[in-house]
């Protein structure tokens, strides 16, 4: 069985060929289109998806030569159909209902969440874990019961990624900016006190956001490792009461 996947839940357009023998599967081709918003700035849809919509027949194109099919070779079609940005998610499912419909290919929407979590327990082998789920649209707690994935604890307000890339962007950094507050944040070691609150197993990070700018007027590398070390802090503590509630061993 021959797939194709479609995702384009934010920044990036992606389409990935899959081939399925059994139990194993193997990679064809994947291939990705990247919209980077200006320093300073963060992924606004409208651009976002203009950048989607221009580089989609490229991807495709591309996509297909590589793993050396053609459309009518695809027995399914599946596509990223939420959560993430709207007018980003609408590209990709158009590409992925218009194949469908044109070459009568069975088509699947995969909710862009599970799919991350789906890929992490295929790479680790993982059979009922405690899933923490975080990037840059999610932070949240999850665990298989009764059929269905369900939540434990979840961010009141931004998303760890939102926190690090807002932060980052008051600092001039083009996004994702992640990895250039680690490498400030590498270079301190002077912890500064900052807002530091969970409730339960669900966390807040806009009060801490607004502290660690004040923090940076004084000190950027000083902020980056503070923000650092309150953040994953507070993760810890969740991840470890949802697992002694949970009692998952994974």
């Amino acid at each position: 069985m021959i797939g194709l996947g479609i995702e384009s839940t934010a920044h990036t357009f992606s389409c990935a060929v899959i081939e399925k023998n059994g139990k194993k599967g193997k990679i064809l081709s994947d291939i990705r289109k990247i919209f980077r918003p200006e320093a300073g700035q963060g992924i606004h849809p409208r651009e976002a998806s203009r950048h989607h919509i221009e580089n989609s027949p490229i991807v495709l194109s591309e996509c297909l030569k590589e793993a050396d099919v053609s459309i009518g070779d695809l027995d399914i079609i599946s596509y990223a159909a939420g959560p993430g940005l709207g007018p980003c998610l609408r590209v990709g499912a158009v590409v992925a209902r218009s194949l469908s419909s044109f070459y009568e290919i069975p088509i699947y929407p995969v909710n862009h969440a599970i799919g991350h979590i789906e890929l992490g327990k295929l790479l680790t082998g993982a059979r009922d874990p405690l899933v923490l789920l975080v990037s840059g649209g999610h932070t949240m707690l999850l665990s298989f019961l009764d059929k269905q994935w369900r939540v434990f604890g979840e961010t009141l307000d931004i998303t760890l990624g939102q926190l690090l890339d807002q932060f980052g962007r008051s600092l001039g950094f083009a996004s994702p900016c992640g990895k250039n507050i680690e490498e400030l944040a590498s270079t301190s070691s002077n912890y500064v006190s900052l807002p530091y609150s969970v409730k339960g197993n669900d966390v807040s990070f806009s009060g801490l956001l607004s502290a660690t700018k004040s923090v940076s007027q004084k000190s950027k590398t000083d902020a980056c490792y503070s923000l650092q070390e309150t953040a994953f802090a507070m993760i810890s503590e969740t991840v470890e009461r949802a697992l002694s509630f949970t009692s998952k061993k994974e």
